[in-house]
């Protein structure tokens, strides 16, 4: 059977939406298949944190995001403690607060402007592999299945992933927190902060604006754990409210509402055979700190160009593994993260809560503590796996350093999906290394400050390789041999009469 795309996605969320788009980008054909017939106006997540905005600069749709929404340069974690993320490395020291559908919106126009095909309508209700593919059973409005073929599967597709459950693969955990009552209301009061939360014993709330009149309320009542199928009652949700908040902020006017119980799952393998999971399809967890729909982005981000690395033909031995091995621990991390708050904010006994506060306001007013807490929770401090002796920045972020040329930024340079070569100065051997020997593969560009490093940046934006050798015979050695392990064997073009 012939195959109907390289790879086919299921889940037209945030993260399916980015892979998505990177991987058109690439030129890889792909087809992003999602059960509903059109984009929903609801939203789940409003906290876009900085690493996740340094992943959609290099997409070039941060900028437009941020005019959506609302920038906060501190977050009140319990009583009077804040977090103060103003101090963070980069372009984006705050987290933006903006609706999930303004994420998708923008990430849907990208992916659709570089050639992805999005089918709506379409469930997938079986799976399939072997050697060469992955089949795909497809049910649209018509009831018809179809079968779509591709060489890889990428299931996005949310905690109750279809993929995964038809790969066999478990998703082991437990319900952390049942009958969270959610809620889209006016408000007669505006809060004083853009983000508020409160939380006793028995109550918890959390308020945030859609920036059109609109506020979410999430929240929880100890006294009454109801099944998720009982409607929310405008009354109670008012009476939780003021007890966590002190106030309601005269709730009214409700649109929608629902409850929801939150998990902590995992999925033990990111990775079976020639299908993927991403995003909720393979970890989920408490709402708490909002860094949900930044994992998944971020599973996507590092995802697709190995992905695309494997498909034209290049990728290292072994590329696609690392999926699995690099994010597989920082979903562990953010499950038990996100869930050791939520049970910090929760409980109820008096002496846990106060020594709660205590410890946490210690916490945040010790610059070096402070400063490890901000880069967790936006991201900024997440690394993956360096081998033994390697640079001290191998496998760490990429800071958005200025580049001399055309593009003077790194993370602009990242735009078109290649890694990047970052040297201290213009040098004719390694520029042909690059844009000859590695062509398509790599974009050369010089630092735009005084450094002796030069740094190999994946296109997820984390550092391959660098090194701090200004020896020029044994840099371009080790140029020559970053490129290789990283980028595959070079291209075969004809050597130069004579070779700088």
């Amino acid at each position: 059977m012939a195959p109907d795309a390289d790879v086919l996605i299921v889940g037209a969320g945030p993260t399916g939406l980015l892979l998505a788009g990177d991987l058109a980008t690439a030129g890889v054909r792909c087809t992003l298949l999602e059960r509903r017939a059109e984009r929903q106006g609801l939203t789940r997540a409003f906290a876009v944190h900085a690493r996740t905005l340094e992943e959609l600069d290099a997409r070039g749709v941060a900028a437009d995001l941020v005019r959506t929404g609302e920038r906060v340069g501190a977050l009140r974690l319990f009583g009077d403690a804040r977090l103060d993320l103003s101090r963070l490395p980069g372009r984006f020291p705050y987290v933006l607060v903006t609706p999930q559908y303004e994420t998708e919106r923008l990430l849907e126009e990208r992916a659709l402007a570089a050639g992805a095909e999005i089918v709506r309508g379409a469930e997938a209700v079986g799976v399939s592999q072997d050697a060469d593919g992955v089949d795909v059973e497809v049910r649209t409005g018509d009831g018809a299945p179809r079968t779509r073929r591709a060489a890889y599967l990428v299931g996005a597709d949310g905690v109750r992933s279809t993929v995964r459950e038809r790969l066999g693969l478990p998703f082991p955990g437990h319900a952390a927190v049942r009958s969270v009552m959610l809620a889209d209301v006016r408000l007669a009061e505006a809060p004083a902060e853009t983000l508020t939360v409160g939380a006793t014993g028995d109550a918890f709330a959390f308020l945030a604006p859609f920036g059109d009149g609109w506020y979410r309320v999430i929240a929880w009542n100890r006294r009454h754990q109801a099944a998720d199928s009982e409607p929310v009652d405008m009354d109670e949700l008012r009476e939780v409210t003021r007890r966590a908040l002190g106030t309601d902020h005269g709730m009214r006017d409700p649109r929608w509402t629902s409850r929801f119980h939150s998990d902590e799952r995992q999925v033990p393998r990111y990775r079976a055979g020639r299908a993927f999971l991403a995003g909720d399809a393979a970890h989920v967890h408490s709402p708490a700190g909002g860094q949900g729909m930044n994992t998944g982005l971020q599973d996507a981000a590092n995802l697709g160009w190995k992905l695309a690395a494997d498909l034209r033909g290049w990728a290292p031995p072994g590329l696609l593994d690392t999926y699995h091995s690099e994010r597989h621990p920082v979903g562990r991390m953010v499950v038990r993260g996100s869930g050791a708050l939520l049970r910090a904010v929760l409980t109820e006994r008096p002496l846990p809560r106060a020594l709660r506060g205590a410890a946490v306001r210690a916490a945040t007013r010790v610059p070096p503590v402070a400063r490890r807490l901000a880069g967790a929770v936006s991201g900024i401090d997440i690394a993956y796996p360096a081998p033994r002796g390697a640079h001290p920045l191998t496998g760490r972020r990429a800071p958005d350093v200025r580049l001399a040329g055309e593009r003077p930024r790194l993370y602009e340079a990242l735009r078109d999906g290649r890694f990047v070569l970052v040297v201290a100065a213009n040098d004719p051997a390694v520029t042909y290394l690059a844009t000859k020997r590695w062509a398509g593969r790599v974009r050369c560009a010089v630092a735009g400050g005084a450094t002796n490093t030069t740094a190999l940046v994946r296109p997820d934006g984390y550092i391959a390789w660098a090194t701090d050798e200004t020896a020029p015979d044994l840099r371009a050695v080790a140029i020559r041999d970053a490129l290789a392990h990283w980028c595959g064997a070079p291209a075969d073009h004809p050597a130069p009469e004579r070779r700088p």
